[in-house]
């Protein structure tokens, strides 16, 4: 059997650690460049750097500096991925940030600013570059989009990332009826407590949640990213608009 993603060109924002590392990877795995973007080159937990770990291992990889904040420093990204690969297959906005855990009556604009800026711009212009050179193309493309649980229920204290994390699935939705007469499928990711990456801000307080998780866990990073790849392949020619909860069950 072939791998999946053969020949084709891969953009993972946020892809020095964590998920978007493990998807990055993965697509690698299978086959397709990767263009790592992120805000720094090195893993938030140490260690050799995305783009220099997928070319030990035989893959096509480049590490693009970038802050999802700024669309042309997107746009920028995706222009370069092109330069280099010669087209964008797979457009994966993973970059999120948590912002301040705070009631909602001591939430700065600051914070709230920040935390739209990366999580709902990020996503919302990194799905404009892409579409433009996916529109182009004439096998379209695919974007996958980072939800979460948080935006499907309430998380004490989150109300600017629970309102961010909502306003990326319904994105989600209205870009799959607008952009799939064209050829491209846009779908998102929500995942649940994913180690302590998602929604445990704070790493003491990692396995808080096992009890109330059906499967009894908090999920991998490499979980997510097969949920990616599943949404970025073949095998999900016909999913388009879809909201794929990764969560353990957490959310039933």
């Amino acid at each position: 059997m072939g791998r999946q993603l053969a020949d084709k060109t891969a953009l993972v924002t946020g892809a020095a650690s964590g998920m978007g590392r493990a998807i990055a990877t993965r697509f690698a795995a299978e086959g397709a460049a990767v263009t790592v973007v992120d805000v720094r080159e090195t893993p938030r937990q140490g260690g050799e750097p995305t783009h220099e770990v997928i070319r030990s291992e035989g893959g096509e990889a480049c590490f693009v500096e970038t802050d999802v904040s700024d669309p042309d420093a997107i746009t920028d990204a995706v222009t370069e991925t092109v330069d280099r690969f010669g087209s964008l297959d797979i457009m994966v906005n993973n970059a999120g940030i948590w912002g301040d855990q705070s009631p909602i009556t001591e939430v700065s604009r600051e914070s709230y600013d920040a935390v739209m800026d990366v999580n709902v711009g990020g996503v919302y212009f990194g799905c404009q570059a892409a579409i433009r050179v996916m529109n182009e193309q004439p096998s379209g493309g695919c974007v996958i989009n980072m939800s979460s649980i948080a935006g499907l229920s309430a998380y004490e204290d989150a109300s600017a990332y629970c309102a961010s994390k909502a306003a990326v699935a319904n994105l989600t939705r209205e870009l799959a009826a607008e952009q799939g007469p064209n050829g491209i499928r846009v779908n998102a990711i929500s995942p649940g407590v994913i180690e302590t990456a998602q929604l445990v801000v704070d790493e003491d307080a990692a396995g808080e949640f096992e009890d109330e998780i059906p499967l009894r866990r908090e999920g991998k990073p490499e979980e997510v990213a097969s949920a990616a790849l599943f949404l970025a392949s073949e095998a999900s020619s016909y999913v388009n608009g879809h909201n794929l909860v990764v969560d353990g069950g957490f959310t039933s």
